[in-house]
């Protein structure tokens, strides 16, 4: 089996920043990986999720919904965001199990479709009890990318490094070298 990879500049962040960061920006031009239902294949098999959801319009449609939700309370109000969220939230329930391994958690949907983007949002509730001022925007202006910040001083301010630190750093010796 062949697997389309992923094309994003960002992979890897827990799964709600990385839900949103299924949207980025390429040359000043917005890119949506869920723009259809191969897409949707690419984010989940990237997110360890794609044996357990299928990539269907439907498990898309409510994906999207999802996403729109996390971007209301990452980006903007986290009051005004919460009931969209929530939306999203009551679609799905924790089980409490006990096995032989011991106590444990099993996410249950009324509908199966809905299950990536309640994943994404659920992990956005435990980011939020962890250490909500970890999650964080990329500081380049031109870039809409999410991360969880998880340095030891937790100081991180771009997505990444090699690409928006960089350039914000030759874009403020550039008007400097120009000020001169």
């Amino acid at each position: 089996m062949t697997t389309t990879p992923d094309p994003r500049p960002l992979v890897g962040e827990p799964l709600a920043l990385d839900l949103l960061n299924t949207r980025w920006m390429k040359d000043g031009v917005v890119q949506d990986l869920l723009s259809g239902s191969r897409g949707l294949a690419v984010w989940l098999g990237s997110a360890g999720l794609g044996e357990r959801f299928e990539a269907n319009p439907i498990t898309l449609a409510h994906t999207k919904i999802a996403r729109d939700a996390l971007h209301a309370v990452v980006d903007g109000s986290l009051a005004q965001g919460a009931e969209n969220l929530d939306l999203v939230l009551d679609q799905g329930r924790i089980r409490a199990t006990l096995t032989a391994d011991g106590p444990g958690e099993i996410p249950e949907f009324d509908d199966p479709r809905w299950g990536p983007g309640w994943l994404a949002a659920r992990n956005y509730l435990e980011l939020l009890a962890a250490a909500p001022d970890r999650i964080r925007r990329c500081a380049h202006e031109a870039c809409i990318l999410h991360f969880y910040d998880t340095s030891r001083n937790g100081t991180r301010r771009w997505c990444s490094m090699a690409a928006c630190g960089n350039r914000a750093k030759a874009s403020r010796h550039y008007t400097r070298a120009k000020e001169s």
